[in-house]
Parts: structure tokens; C-alpha cells; sequence
């Protein structure tokens, strides 16, 4: 019985015909020893058929489908091609050997070839492989390296599908960076509040918020310099008169000492670096909620950009918080709690992260468990949309919101909420009547720039013809003044003539 070998390359289908295998035997041993030597390896096996690839992308595809244990059209037209026809009813006089059982199994079930992958193959195939560019006569040095460098590149970017702008790393270092800056601000500013209490200490009363009192400090430098030319600025500060005319007020009767210009330098460099740490964590969190919004925009929606950033950062990524269940998900941050309770055969935690969401706050003592199992529930649901899904789209997180409103109503007031199966169908309707109406707009306005062109080529034309008439009237008036000039010039000659003749006579 004949062999073939299948061998599947980043530059296409290679069928390859092995002679010869009586007399070596079924020796993993004997073709493993003999794999290495061209000359010995060639008697044995030579190349039936080529298929190369038409592009890159066929390649891809046709990779796919092997990895996958699933039979293209091209290799099944090749197979059927190349090799010889399995009559019915009637056993076949070949067998094909392939890498992989899962494609040999397919190709069985489709053309009724027997197929066969065992060690014995596999030796026969990396024999191929080894010497698969001095099989192939066209191919040059390096053409094969290229194209498996490029085919590996284009099918690990398609598995992976890797997209920048979902990179949720970035959301768990910022939210990091969120609660350490927080952390150090207030500690930074409560010594800005202690270092200029000793000069101004009446004004740690009136003004209590960290950032407006190192704005302040910055702003007075010395108190004793305080007069009624401040307020203005003052106000615009604190955002109130009154607290600006009693901070003036203060500063003149204060009881602090005084500081030295070097030791107001330091304290004002001091709150100056306050204010811009203060400022920095402003736009860490417009830029955690933007990217919270490109991540997660349905976790996002519906339990809050900080507490969903929590979550992904405890799970470790946005998957892994997707695989989690929704009974692990509420009490993800509770973890000390729950081992303490397991420990002491006490009661169990009721919610961990999802505690810090508005939606445990307003449920009464008596349902917050009930709310919190619910709540956890929605943002399972929630984050494997945002993992999973192709596009991005806040429309089921609003409604998943609503869902938990309902619920809270249900245990204040008894009005029975929907059911979860009608709220995600009209959801699925909103989006493929929103798809429709831009894919009709798309049509729309690809149909007025058809007319457009059509229009400005229509005026091109026009123009086209205005300036050949144009021409062919400026031709024909040139052609009506030279005949004009030759009638002129025709005329003088006869008289001429005339008056020759007439001397003549």
C-alpha cells in the first residue's frame, strides 16, 4: 500500500509520495536516522504536488482551518486532484498521512480518504520539513523563513485579536496610582495645614478644604501684607465673599508668629507642589474615566467608573473578573472577612468592593444582602459584555441600571420589575434598529457624494464643451480673416493686372 503525506507550509499545500516503505519497515528508528541525509531521504520520499497560497490572507485562512480540524475547499479540490480516486465499495490502495487526527478525521468523513497519524508519520513529515525548500525548486533563500515569519505574526494578532484601546493593565495601574496619590496628598497637606499654622492658625478654621487652604497659604505668603486689595482675589478662590473678608479680618488680628522670607519660601514651594499633585490627580481620574469608558463602558454604567476600576484591579484583568461568578464578584475585597468568618464559624460577608456602590447605600439594613447579591449578579453580566463582546456600547449597562432600580423599588414599595430575558431583547432590538438607521445613513450620504461627482462631473463637461466651442469659433474666425487677407491680397494682383493691360494698350 502507497503513502502520501500531506504537509501543510506558510507557502501552501504540499502532497508528498513515500516509496519504498516495505523495504525500510514501519521504524520510527531506521527513518528518524535516515531524515537527516537529503540523499537517503529522497529515494524515499518526492514531492507529488504543489498549492501555494494566492496572498497572505489565504494563507491565514487555510492555517485556520487546519487548526481548527476543518477541511477548506482548496485542500479538499487539491487533495481530490492530486490523488488517486477511491472507487465505492471498494478499499483504497493509498493512505494519506497528516499531522494532526482532527484534520485526518474531517477529510475521511468528507472524501473517504483513509488517513492515518502516528509517530511513524510524524518522523516522515519532519523529514519535509527539513528539507522542504530543496523540494521546491522556485522557492529562493529566505522566501520560506519570510513567510513564516509573516504567517506567525498575522495568526497570533488574529487569536489574541489585540486591541490598544482595550488594554485594561492601564486602568488597573491608574486606579493603583488614584489611591496612592490620595493617600499622599492628604498626608502632604495636613502638613502644609501644621507648618503655616504657626504663622496664620485662624486660618485652618475658615478655610477646611486641603487644596482651597494650600491655594490660600499660597496666595497670602505673609499675613501681616493682608489688606482690602485681597478680597477680590480671595473670593475668587474660596468662591465667597464673606469667607474672604473674615480671612482678612483674621490675618490682621492673628496671633501666630512670624516666619522668616526663607522659612515663607519653602512653605510656599511646599503648597505649590500640593496644588500641582492635587491637579495631576484630577486629570489621573478624567483619564481613568475615559479609559474606563473604552474598557469597560457597561460595567462603567452601571455600578461607577472608581468601583468598577476596583474590581478589574482586584480580579487582575477584565477577564478574569468576566470568569469570576456572581457569588465570588460580591464579596471580591472582603476576602480577610470571609476566611475570619470561615475560621470562627461565624457569619459570612455580605458584599466587599460593591459595598462603596450608591446602590447598598440606599437599601434598607434588612435587604442590603439581597441588594449586593443582585447588584454583584448585574456586573457579572455586565463585565462579560465588555470582555467579549466585538463593540463597545453602554446600552446594556444603562439597562441592567434600570434593572437594579426596579429592584430597589420591588423591596421599598412591591412593584414587581421586569424580567431580565424582555430587558436584553429590547436592548438587542435598540442596537440592530440604531445599526440599520447608520447603515441607511451610510447609504445615504454615499448616495449624495454619488450625485455630487455625477453633478460636478456633469459641470465638468460643460466646461468642457463651453471652451471647445470657444476654440472652434476663435478657429473659425482665424480662417475667416485669412481668407479675408487672401480675397484682399487677390483683388490688389487683378488690379494690377488691370493697369498693365491698360498701359499695354
Amino acid at each position: 500500500m502507497s503513502m502520501y503525506l500531506l504537509y501543510e507550509s506558510s507557502s501552501g499545500y504540499g502532497l508528498f509520495e513515500a516509496h519504498g516503505l516495505d523495504e525500510i519497515g514501519q521504524n520510527t528508528e531506521a527513518v528518524r536516522s535516515s531524515v537527516s541525509d537529503l540523499s537517503r531521504f529522497g529515494r524515499v520520499v518526492q514531492l507529488t504536488a504543489f498549492h501555494p497560497s494566492k496572498s497572505s490572507l489565504d494563507a491565514l485562512n487555510q492555517i485556520n482551518a487546519v487548526s481548527e480540524g476543518y477541511m477548506s475547499d482548496e485542500l479538499r479540490s487539491f487533495l481530490e486532484l492530486n490523488l488517486p480516486k477511491v472507487k465505492e465499495g471498494k478499499k483504497p490502495k493509498f493512505s494519506l498521512g497528516v499531522s494532526e487526527p482532527k484534520i485526518g478525521s474531517c477529510i475521511f468523513e468528507a472524501t473517504k480518504i483513509p488517513c492515518q497519524s502516528n509517530e511513524f508519520v510524524h518522523e516522515l513529515l519532519r523529514g519535509v520539513r527539513q528539507h522542504f525548500d530543496r523540494f521546491i525548486k522556485d522557492l529562493k533563500p529566505g522566501d520560506l523563513e519570510k513567510a513564516q515569519l509573516g504567517l506567525a505574526h498575522s495568526y497570533s494578532r488574529a487569536k489574541v485579536k489585540f486591541n490598544v484601546n482595550r488594554v485594561d493593565n492601564m486602568v488597573i495601574q491608574a486606579i493603583f496610582l488614584l489611591d496612592t496619590l490620595d493617600k499622599d496628598i492628604n498626608s502632604f497637606a495636613m502638613r502644609v495645614r501644621e507648618w503655616y499654622s504657626w504663622h496664620f492658625p485662624e486660618l485652618v478654621k475658615i478655610v477646611n478644604d486641603n487644596y482651597l487652604y494650600a491655594r490660600v497659604s499660597k496666595m497670602i505668603e505673609d499675613k501681616s501684607k493682608l489688606s482690602e486689595e485681597h478680597i477680590p482675589m480671595l473670593t475668587e478662590v474660596l468662591g465667597d465673599e464673606d469667607k474672604a473678608r473674615e480671612v482678612v479680618e483674621a490675618g490682621k488680628a492673628s496671633m501666630g508668629q512670624d516666619l522668616s522670607p526663607l522659612d515663607l519660601i519653602n512653605v510656599q514651594t511646599f503648597a505649590q507642589r500640593v496644588m500641582g499633585l492635587a491637579d495631576y490627580r484630577k486629570n489621573l481620574h478624567d483619564y481613568l474615566v475615559a479609559k474606563m469608558s473604552d474598557i469597560a463602558p457597561n460595567l462603567a454604567a452601571l455600578i461607577g467608573d472608581m468601583v468598577g476600576a476596583r474590581l478589574i484591579s482586584h480580579a487582575g484583568s477584565l477577564t478574569n473578573l468576566a470568569k469570576c461568578p456572581s457569588s465570588t464578584l460580591q464579596i471580591l475585597g472582603a476576602e480577610k472577612a470571609l476566611f475570619r468568618a470561615l475560621k470562627t464559624r461565624g457569619n459570612t460577608p455580605k458584599y466587599g468592593l460593591i459595598f462603596h456602590s450608591s446602590f447598598i447605600g440606599r437599601a434598607a439594613a434588612k435587604n442590603k444582602g439581597r441588594i449586593a447579591r443582585y447588584l454583584a449578579n448585574k456586573c457579572s453580566i455586565a463585565s462579560r459584555i465588555d470582555c467579549f463582546a466585538d463593540s463597545s456600547t453602554t446600552a446594556f449597562g444603562e439597562k441592567l441600571r434600570e434593572q437594579v432600580e426596579e429592584r430597589l423599588e420591588f423591596y421599598d414599595k412591591g412593584v414587581a420589575p421586569r424580567k431580565n430575558v424582555d430587558v436584553m431583547k429590547e436592548v438587542m432590538e435598540n442596537l440592530e434598529k440604531k445599526d440599520e438607521g447608520e447603515a441607511k445613513a451610510v447609504e445615504g450620504s454615499e448616495k449624495k457624494k454619488k450625485k455630487e461627482k455625477r453633478k460636478a462631473e456633469e459641470k465638468d463637461e460643460e466646461v468642457e464643451e463651453e471652451e471647445e466651442k470657444s476654440k472652434k469659433k476663435k478657429k473659425k474666425s482665424k480662417v475667416v480673416e485669412e481668407e479675408v487677407t487672401t480675397d484682399n491680397g487677390n483683388s490688389k494682383k487683378k488690379k494690377k493686372k488691370k493697369t498693365k493691360l491698360q498701359d499695354d494698350e
